[in-house]
C-alpha cells in the first residue's frame, strides 16, 4: 500500500483506511466481540479510538451498512449491529434454509438477488420470509433487484420429462411451464408491490436459458452463494388427463450449501466465480423472457 499524507497521523504513524477500519468491525462481529443488537460507538467515539477522522469512520460504516452488518442506520444515532441469523455447518433443505439468508440479504440497503434455477416455486415461497419483516417494519430496504434465469419454454428438457414417450403432445413438459410461469408472476407480483405499499425502488427481470440447469444457485447481495443439487427421481403425479410417471426432481427438498465471502479464501472464490458465471449467462446466451 502506497502511504500518503493522508494516511499519516500527526505523530507519524500511518492512519487506518476506512476498509482497515471496516475489517477491524468485521471482525469483532465475527468473533461475537459485537453482537446483535448492540449500538456501535458514536462516530467520534470511533474516530477517537481508530486515530482518523470522522469522514473514514463514515466511509467504513457505509461498507458495513451495504454488506448488511448494521442495521438502524439513522442521521443522529449510531447504528445496531444486524439481527444475524445463525449459519449451521449442517446442509439443510432448500425450503428450510433459503428464508433466513434471505431475510438477511434483506437487511442490507441495497438489495440484489440473482437465481439459476429449474422454476422460482422455492424462491417465491422463501421470500415470504423478508417480505412479512419489511411488513412489519423490521427492515427497510432502499432497493431491490432480482435477476432470474430460468429454462427456455422452447428447449426440450432433461427433466422434467415423461418416462415414456407420449402419443400426443407433452402433458410432462406442459405442467412444468405453467408451473414455471405462475410462480414467476407471483413472485414478480409481491415484489413489485412493494413500490406502492413501501415506496421500495424494485426491479425483477427474467431471461431464458438455452440448456436445463443441474443444480440451483442464489446470490446474495454478491457476498453469499447458496447451491443445491437437483436429484432426479422416478415419481408419478395425477393430472386432469390421468396418471404422469415421469422422471422429476427433489428441489425445494434438496440441501443447500453455502459459501460465503467473508469466510476465507475458498469460499470467497466460490462466490466471485459463481457471480462471474451468472453474469455472463445473463449478458450472452440467454434471452428474454416472457411469462405468459
Amino acid at each position: 500500500m502506497v502511504v500518503t499524507q493522508e494516511n499519516v497521523a500527526v505523530n507519524g504513524s500511518r492512519r487506518l483506511s476506512p476498509q482497515e477500519i471496516a475489517d477491524t468491525l468485521r471482525e469483532r462481529i465475527r468473533t461475537g466481540d459485537l453482537k446483535a443488537g448492540d449500538r456501535l460507538p458514536t462516530q467520534a467515539e470511533l474516530a477517537e479510538e481508530f486515530g482518523v477522522e470522522r469522514g473514514a469512520v463514515r466511509q467504513a460504516l457505509r461498507a458495513l451498512q451495504e454488506d448488511g452488518l448494521l442495521s438502524n442506520v439513522s442521521k443522529g444515532s449510531p447504528p445496531r449491529i444486524a439481527e444475524r441469523i445463525p449459519v449451521t455447518d449442517k446442509p439443510q433443505p432448500t425450503m428450510v434454509a433459503l428464508a433466513p439468508r434471505l431475510a438477511e440479504a434483506f437487511t442490507a440497503p441495497h438489495v440484489r438477488i440473482d437465481a439459476a434455477c429449474l422454476t422460482a416455486e422455492t424462491l417465491m415461497v422463501a421470500l415470504g420470509e423478508p417480505l412479512r419483516l419489511i411488513h412489519e417494519g423490521s427492515i427497510s430496504p432502499e432497493s431491490i433487484e432480482v435477476r432470474i434465469l430460468l429454462p427456455s419454454r422452447e428447449i426440450t428438457l432433461a427433466f422434467p420429462v415423461p418416462v415414456e414417450e407420449p402419443e400426443d403432445g407433452n402433458p410432462v413438459h406442459e405442467r412444468w411451464l405453467t408451473q414455471r410461469n405462475a410462480q414467476g408472476h407471483v413472485l414478480r407480483h409481491n415484489l413489485q408491490s412493494l413500490r406502492s405499499s413501501h415506496g421500495i425502488d424494485v426491479n425483477v427481470s427474467f431471461r431464458a436459458l438455452p440448456f436445463t440447469p443441474p443444480v440451483k444457485l442464489y446470490l446474495l447481495n454478491g457476498t453469499e452463494a447458496l447451491i443445491a443439487y437437483y436429484m432426479v427421481t422416478r415419481r408419478e403425479e395425477l393430472s386432469d388427463s390421468g396418471p404422469l410417471d415421469m422422471y422429476d426432481v427433489l428441489g425445494s427438498a434438496s440441501l443447500l450449501f453455502s459459501f460465503d465471502k467473508d469466510a476465507g479464501q475458498r469460499d470467497a472464490a466460490f462466490v466471485e466465480q459463481s457471480q462471474k458465471w451468472f453474469n455472463a449467462l445473463w449478458e450472452t446466451i440467454t434471452t428474454d423472457l416472457t411469462l405468459s
